[in-house]
C-alpha cells in the first residue's frame, strides 16, 4: 500500500517510526536501516525520509557529524533512489547549512542517472529560496560548464529564488544569453518567464533584459512572459493584457 493510500492517522505512524529508525540507523551507522527508506518505491516514503533527515540534523547537533558521514557514504551507493534521496536529504540541510552539503551537490550535477541530477536541480530550488546567497555563488561556478547538460541545471535549479527576487538571478541569466545550445537557451527563456509574473517581479526582469546584447532572445523571452502571463492567469499579479501592455513601455 503506498504511502497516500494510507489514512492520515496511519501516515503519521509511519512517519513516527521512520523517523525512529533513520535516527537509530544515523547514531549507530546502520545503513540498512536508513537505505530500507531511501530506496523505498514509493516517492512520498522516500520523501518523508529526507526531510526527517534535514529534521534530524537541524535537531541533533551532536549527532550531525555523524549523519554527514553515513550520507557520504550513501551518496556512493548503486541504487539510484538511494543517491537520490541522499541529495534531497543533502538539500533538506543546505537550506540552512550549504558549505557543509556542497558537495554533495558538487558529485551529483555529474551523476549518471537524470533522477540524482534532478534531485540537485529540485535541492538548489529549495535552497535557494531558503539561503539563497551559498546557492548562487556555487551556481555562478557552474554557470560556463563545458557540458551543456550542467548549464542548463544550473539555470533551471536557480529558478524559485528568481520567483520573489528576481533581481538575484538575472545577472547570471544574463552570462546565458548567448549560449548556442539549444536546451540551454530554451531553459533561459522558460526561467525568464517563470520569474516574471508574480507581484513586483516583471517590472525588474523587463528592466534587465531590455539592456541585454541578444535582441533574437530577449523577443523570445517577451513572447513567453506574455503567453505565462495567460497560462498561469489565476496566478499572475498582472492580467495578459496588462502584462502586454507593461511590455509595451520598455519596447518604445
Amino acid at each position: 500500500m503506498s504511502f497516500y493510500e494510507l489514512g492520515k492517522e496511519q501516515r503519521n505512524i509511519l512517519v513516527e517510526k521512520l523517523s525512529r529508525d533513520l535516527s537509530d540507523g544515523f547514531r549507530s551507522a546502520q545503513h540498512g536501516s536508513i537505505i530500507q527508506y531511501f530506496a523505498d518505491d514509493d516517492t512520498y516514503v522516500r520523501k518523508a525520509a529526507y526531510i526527517a533527515t534535514g529534521r534530524l540534523y537541524i535537531a541533533n547537533k551532536k549527532m550531525q557529524p555523524a549523519l554527514i558521514e553515513v550520507l557520504n557514504s550513501l551518496r556512493e551507493d548503486t541504487e539510484p533512489k538511494v543517491r537520490q534521496t541522499t541529495v534531497n536529504a543533502a538539500g533538506e540541510i543546505g537550506k540552512n547549512d550549504f558549505d557543509i552539503v556542497k558537495h554533495f551537490f558538487d558529485k551529483g550535477l555529474f551523476d549518471e542517472h537524470h533522477s540524482v541530477r534532478n534531485a540537485v536541480i529540485g535541492s538548489m530550488k529549495k535552497m535557494g529560496e531558503k539561503n539563497p546567497e551559498p546557492v548562487i555563488t556555487w551556481s555562478r561556478g557552474y554557470l560556463h560548464h563545458a557540458d551543456k547538460e550542467i548549464r542548463r541545471e544550473i539555470c533551471h535549479g536557480i529558478e524559485l529564488r528568481g520567483r520573489t527576487h528576481p533581481e538575484d538571478i538575472l545577472p547570471l541569466l544574463k552570462e546565458l544569453q548567448d549560449d548556442k545550445t539549444k536546451r540551454v537557451r530554451s531553459t533561459l527563456v522558460h526561467v525568464l518567464g517563470q520569474i516574471s509574473y508574480k507581484k513586483g517581479c516583471l517590472e525588474k526582469v523587463l528592466k534587465e533584459i531590455w539592456s541585454w546584447n541578444n535582441k533574437e532572445l530577449v523577443a523570445d523571452a517577451i513572447e513567453e512572459i506574455i503567453d505565462v502571463h495567460e497560462r498561469y492567469r489565476n496566478f499572475s499579479f498582472y492580467t495578459q493584457e496588462e502584462a502586454r501592455r507593461l511590455v509595451a513601455t520598455y519596447t518604445k
